[in-house]
Order: C-alpha cells, then sequence, then structure tokens
C-alpha cells in the first residue's frame, strides 16, 4: 500500500502514527481475517457483519482518512481502494459497508474543512470510529440520486426533514447518517443539498425489509427518515460540486474495488481447484481449465482499470478544473459500469472452472456466495441508467488520436 508517512504534531519526540503501531496492511489483514470468518453466517442470516466491525475500529480503520489535524492518519486513496479490495476477498458485505462509509467520510473531510460541526465529525469518527450510512435512494426515484423529493424546511437555526428512504444500508448499526435532499421547500428537484448528521439529529422508523440474493448483510432496508437539527449540519456547497468531486468519484472507486475483491476470491478458489483438479490426474489439466485462465485475463483487465483510474483520480483530486473535465467524469462515471460487469465475468469463469464443486453450496470450491454478492454490482445504481445518462457526454468527448493521449 502506498501509506504515506502520518506525523504526530504534539510534539518532537513523537514518531508517527503507523509507527507506533501496525501499519494498514495489517490492520486491513487483522479486519479481513474477522470478516472472513464470520462471512458465511453474516450472509446466510442477512445480519450485519458486527466482529468484522467491532476489530475494524480496534484497528482504527474507520478514520483512516481523517486528516491527522483532526486524529486520523491522513490516509490516501491508494490505500482507502486497498482496504476495500482486501475485505472484497473475505466478505462482500464488510467490503460494500466500508466503500460507502469512506464515500461518505471523504465528502466530510473534502468539503468540511473551516465548518465547526463537520470537523467535530471528522475528529468523532477518528477518535471514536463512528459508522456513516448513506441515504441517497428516495421513493420511487430508484438510484436517480440527482433529483430529490425531500425538502430541506429552514426555521432559524433549525432545519428538520422528512424522507422516504427506501435504503439505508446498515442504518440502524450506524452513528451518523450522510443524506441528500432539496435545499428548501421551493427548490427544484435537481438543486440539492448535503447533510451530515449525528445519531441524535434524526430518527428511522423502518418500512422495508432486506430479503435478498446477495450483499444480505449490508442490512439495506428501507425507513421514514426524520430529521431535526441545527442548521450547520447542511453543507455550505452545493450538492452537484460534491456529487462531481468527491461522491462519484469515491463511491465509484470504493465500489469496484470491493468488487474486484470479491472477484479475486472467486478467481483463488478456481486456482485450488485447478491445482487439486491436475495432482489427482498426474498433472492433467481438467477441462475446464480454459475458463480460469479466461478469469486471470479478466481480473487483470478490472484490477488494470481501477489502477488506472485512481492514479487519475490522485493527480486531479486537488484540481477542481480537472475533477471537473468532460474526460474524467466521463471516465469515472463508467468505472462502475465496467468494473461491475467485469467483476461477473470474471467470477462466472471462476466457478466454471470449478463447475459443479464452484455451484454447490456445501463443499471448499464453493462461489455460491461470491457470485450472488458480485451479480448486485450491476443494479447498483443500474448500469442502464448510467449508460442512458452518459450517452450526451459521451458523444460530446473526443476519440483519443494516439495510445496515450
Amino acid at each position: 500500500m502506498n501509506v504515506r508517512e502520518v506525523v504526530l504534531t504534539v510534539d518532537e519526540t513523537q514518531t508517527s502514527f503507523l509507527e507506533q503501531g501496525p501499519s494498514l496492511i495489517e490492520r486491513a489483514a487483522r479486519t479481513a481475517a474477522a470478516a472472513a470468518a464470520d462471512a458465511d453466517e453474516v450472509d446466510r442470516d442477512a445480519r450485519f457483519p458486527h466482529k468484522a466491525f467491532e476489530v475494524a475500529r480496534e484497528q482504527k480503520l474507520l478514520g483512516v482518512m481523517i486528516p491527522v489535524e483532526f486524529g486520523g492518519f491522513g490516509a490516501s486513496i491508494y490505500d482507502v481502494t486497498d482496504i476495500c479490495y482486501a475485505l472484497g476477498r473475505a466478505c462482500a458485505s464488510t467490503a460494500m459497508i466500508y466503500a460507502m462509509h469512506q464515500t461518505k467520510v471523504a465528502c466530510i473531510i473534502r468539503h468540511g474543512h473551516g465548518i465547526p460541526w463537520m470537523e467535530t465529525m471528522m475528529r468523532r469518527v477518528a477518535r471514536d470510529q463512528w459508522l456513516l450510512a448513506s441515504s441517497t435512494t428516495e421513493g420511487q426515484n430508484g438510484g436517480n440520486i440527482r433529483a430529490s423529493a425531500a425538502a430541506v424546511d429552514h426555521a432559524g437555526d433549525t432545519v428538520s426533514l422528512v424522507r422516504d428512504a427506501t435504503v439505508i444500508s446498515y442504518g440502524a448499526e450506524a452513528d451518523g447518517l450522510v443524506t441528500i435532499a432539496r435545499r428548501a421547500t421551493d427548490a427544484a428537484a435537481s438543486d440539492q443539498v448535503l447533510l451530515a448528521l449525528a445519531k441524535d439529529d434524526y430518527s428511522l422508523k423502518r418500512t422495508l425489509g432486506w430479503e435478498t440474493l446477495g450483499m444480505r448483510g449490508t442490512c439495506s432496508t428501507g425507513f421514514e427518515l426524520k430529521v431535526d437539527c441545527p442548521a450547520d449540519r447542511v453543507f455550505p456547497e452545493s450538492y452537484d460540486k460534491i456529487h462531481a468531486q468527491t461522491m462519484t468519484p469515491f463511491a465509484h472507486l470504493c465500489w469496484s474495488s470491493a468488487w474486484a475483491g470479491i472477484a479475486a476470491a472467486a478467481v483463488t478458489r478456481a486456482q485450488a481447484f485447478i491445482r487439486k483438479a491436475a495432482r489427482s490426474s498426474g498433472g492433467q489439466m481438467p477441462p475446464a481449465a480454459a475458463h480460469f485462465t479466461a478469469a486471470k485475463m479478466s481480473l487483470a483487465r478490472l484490477r488494470a482499470l481501477l489502477s488506472a483510474n485512481v492514479d487519475a483520480f490522485a493527480r486531479a483530486e486537488h484540481d477542481e478544473r480537472a475533477l471537473g473535465s468532460l474526460d474524467f467524469q466521463s471516465s469515472i462515471t463508467l468505472l462502475k459500469v465496467q468494473a461491475s460487469e467485469l467483476a461477473v465475468e470474471t467470477v462466472m469463469h471462476a466457478m466454471r472452472t470449478a463447475g459443479l464443486s464452484g455451484y454447490r453450496n456445501d463443499g471448499e470450491f464453493t462461489m455460491g456466495r461470491h457470485l450472488r454478492d458480485v451479480l448486485s454490482s450491476p443494479i447498483m445504481i443500474n448500469n442502464d441508467r448510467i449508460l442512458a445518462n452518459a450517452a450526451t457526454s459521451t458523444l460530446m468527448s473526443g476519440v483519443p488520436t494516439s495510445l496515450r493521449d
């Protein structure tokens, strides 16, 4: 991992956070081990991965991106995506929860400096390891997060909001919540703001369950969200800027890293199957070995795609003009589509490598959970919606004239 050295400033004799304890690689490995041990039960019972997040808190992983001045490690996008990948190899639900949490933390870090409440939240995430949930899906609008029905109602120094939140992943387990709403009751659906809330700023009333094929441990149930809180919970910047510069890049990079981890776990099982089959047949490769080659190639393409997009974001993350460019926005938006399709393709090849042994739920090479979990990726903000919305911008984007343009 590309872990930056983070130096404490309390006095000159103190060493870096990471020199005082385990590296982020070690912290992620410990959390992943706990997640893997619990993954089958989390999936079977559709319950929150409590043990994994107990360990994540012990390892201070929830606040890794928080700047040093607010008590965190100041970790980079490279660090966070690596952690998502490691957790994805262990437990898809744990990885997706972590990815969603870090996306919300990124919004607070990147758009909350100089705002007392947002800086307080940063300190609480770092010190108390708050887990932040997200409420972006609303009513019948599906994954269209660029239009809100619910509006913020202003009354002096306080605001209120009532939202039909059809999905709030791990909402009942979270210590805080980040949500979108119309700026005011007379604002257009696309004139949105982001709110960062502590648990005592809102209440949740469950309206929908979560009995799904995969990603069962994310506990993405529906709630009626009622907010009554101080007005400083609302970000001053408009949501369209936060969405383009932070929400979309971090979401698509972190989600895709989690899906790549699922794909890698399936390829690992396929490889173990091939090796065992070859040993038992005197070195002769099984008939489906070609699917293993295809799985490895697909995983390599997925990792290369992710690596290129992480690099592109790291180069542009402090340059508003670069982040807003048509080429960057098209690339980071379509990353979600490409990564999700490649992840599904990889897991399918891995399962076909192992054949019935992969299809079974009761053997050492089972891949049923991996397949069910990864099938959520094309429909989590549906790929068809993304492609349809991206059609105009991609038409306006030029075709490269060389390999390195």
